[in-house]
């Protein structure tokens, strides 16, 4: 491990560290703050894994890259539904389908491949029924 990849797993953790303390922060429900953390373990796993071994084939396959495209689903839902909980419900659902999709390019891949990108969907799916537990609370 370089220099580099100490950057980048400093910014990812703090990163990470703190978008959860702001959900922390804005947000009194402790189905919310669940859901948050869920959601963003789930995002720092996606990317970890995709940085040091890739979840298809190896870190430098360029179809990696639908994982970012999970986290961005993610992301952008959010700050399109502004965090409410309805809204992330939504995105954390849109997050799960897109990563279950990705299983659809795996097959040559082996088949350990479509049950691991299969098996993070369930955390999205968790969010989203911990963001629609904190909608009923408020």
């Amino acid at each position: 491990m370089g220099a580099i990849d100490f950057l980048a797993a400093g910014v990812l953790i703090g990163g990470i560290g703190l978008v959860f303390e702001l959900a922390v922060r804005t947000h009194r429900s402790s189905a919310y703050r669940a859901g948050a953390g869920v959601a963003l373990l789930t995002a720092f796993l996606t990317i970890w894994v995709n940085l040091a071994v890739g979840m298809i084939g190896d870190e430098g396959n360029p179809l990696n890259l639908i994982f970012a495209g999970v986290i961005a689903v993610a992301g952008i839902g959010g700050l399109l539904t502004r965090f409410r909980p309805g809204g992330m419900v939504r995105a954390m659902l849109a997050a799960a389908a897109v990563q279950a999709a990705a299983m659809l390019p795996t097959r040559a891949e082996g088949p350990r491949t479509a049950p691991l990108i299969g098996a993070f969907a369930l955390p999205w799916l968790l969010a989203a029924a911990l963001f629609r537990a904190a909608g009923r609370q408020g």
